[in-house]
């Protein structure tokens, strides 16, 4: 048998251990390990299984992982959210379908302390959506909206997303925060539109609420101050070259502690909750990087990559439509496996063809996670539905209505990042020569 049939005949297997309930990370690291071992020694194997944990876990450039998911859990369990989307209520509550703006607006500010796009997701269904219900919002607007905003953790920085798969494709961590910096605000913007045009078709779904005065807009500013400070600390540190992204982690996250023990906003029950996630967490990306990075470099042996790109430059095919391929099967692979796993797992596999085709990898990034937003809200393994409808109890087919006209938007986003890469490049290049 040859190494390529070798390689997808363990590409397979490693399917069947996934629908076993075996996790990704142990199933990974399984098959590289005894692909590995077939074509070169046992031996050689167990080297190759030892080395790349120990790569994994001691890298110092890894510690940026942790840190961002820290800084994340702090502004879940902070009460903060709720404040900005106080804030951002006082400002727009009063126009139809303002209460599912100010959620935009309230989660485009929280992004910038929180990149987890399920926490972002719980956060607002438990904040927004008793909310809306008050106003008489109907229930497709009030999910849908809330599991759709939860998506744009992926893209607006700090993600750790970006973080992961700058990781893998060995791209920078800061160039990548700016690559998706303004996707980010675009879907956000599109999402309003969606909101506006759909409250102008049916008055009805969002109803205008009361009107803040000037006064108690104003007061609730400091809150929107604080956020974005810890935003400008972290990031245009990066950009000024003040901080490595494992320096600005560390800033950040010690920045927004303060701020909660100076706010009063978090007691010890809610540090301890944040620094258990946390862990949690960074060791479950830390085993899927690991077990990624072993059947990786079986699969490199295989030489599956670098045959796949020959065939497709020997093909002729357009290189647009290859990404397009690509792009379904990472929606495709997220069906059956959680969409940040399979992007774990796949990432390493395409990541060269795409170089070989001309593709400018901060973009391809970029576009990766735009498609994993759309993973997380489609059908069957929707995680951000999942969680909404366990928080609201409302049936899958309410939240799935609401999130039809939000996944427009994403789709034209990534329809914009073909016709327009500089989306993805301009503030990179621009912003970081």
């Amino acid at each position: 048998m040859s190494e390529v049939m070798i390689g997808l005949c363990s590409l397979g297997v490693l399917l069947i251990l996934f629908l076993t309930g075996i996790q990704l990370s142990f199933a990974m690291t399984i098959v590289g390990f005894v692909g590995y071992a077939y074509l070169k020694s046992v031996n050689a194997g167990l080297y190759l299984v030892a080395k790349d944990f120990y790569d994994v876990f001691t890298t110092y450039g890894f510690t940026v992982l942790p840190l961002f998911i820290l800084m994340g859990q702090l502004g879940f369990n902070s009460g903060i959210a709720e404040k900005l989307f106080g804030t951002a209520r006082k400002f727009v509550g009063h126009i139809p379908g303002g209460l599912a703006l100010a959620t935009v607006l309230g989660t485009v500010i929280f992004k910038a302390i929180c990149g987890s796009s399920t926490a972002t997701a719980a956060t607002f269904a438990s904040v927004a959506i008793p909310e809306m219900d008050r106003s008489n919002y109907k229930r497709e607007l009030t999910t849908g909206i809330v599991a759709s905003v939860g998506t744009l953790g992926l893209l607006i920085p700090p993600s750790a997303a970006l973080i992961v798969l700058g990781i893998l494709t060995q791209q920078s961590i800061g160039r990548l925060f700016m690559a998706g910096l303004l996707p980010g605000l675009l879907i956000a913007f599109m999402f309003g539109l969606v909101i506006i045009g759909w409250t102008r078709i049916d008055p009805s779904i969002g109803p205008p609420s009361e009107r803040s005065t000037w006064q108690a807009r104003f007061k609730s500013l400091p809150e929107v101050f604080w956020a974005l400070l810890i935003f400008v600390l972290t990031i245009g540190g990066i950009l000024a070259g003040f901080f490595t992204p494992t320096e600005a982690g560390s800033v950040g996250t010690c920045a927004l502690l303060i701020l909660c023990v100076i706010k009063e906003k978090m007691r010890m029950k809610g540090l301890w909750k944040s620094l258990r996630e946390s862990l949690r967490l960074t060791c479950m990306s830390l085993m899927l990087i690991a077990g990624s990075t072993v059947l990786g470099h079986f699969i490199a042996i295989t030489r599956i990559p670098a045959i796949a790109a020959e065939w497709i430059g020997a093909s002729g095919l357009p290189p647009f439509l290859v990404m397009i391929a690509v792009i379904l099967l990472y929606l495709i692979g997220g069906s059956f496996i959680d969409d940040i796993a399979f992007m774990i797992f796949a990432t390493p596999i395409f990541f060269p063809v795409m170089l070989t085709l001309g593709f400018d990898p901060i973009w391809f990034v970029v576009v990766i996670c735009v498609t994993l937003m759309i993973g997380i809200v489609v059908p069957p393994v929707a995680m951000n539905v999942f969680i909404v409808a366990n928080i609201t109890h409302e049936p899958f087919s309410v939240i799935y209505r609401g999130v039809m006209p939000f996944l427009l938007s994403l789709v034209m986003c990534i329809v914009l990042l073909f016709l327009f890469p500089q989306l993805a490049t301009w503030l990179p290049s621009y912003l970081m020569k």
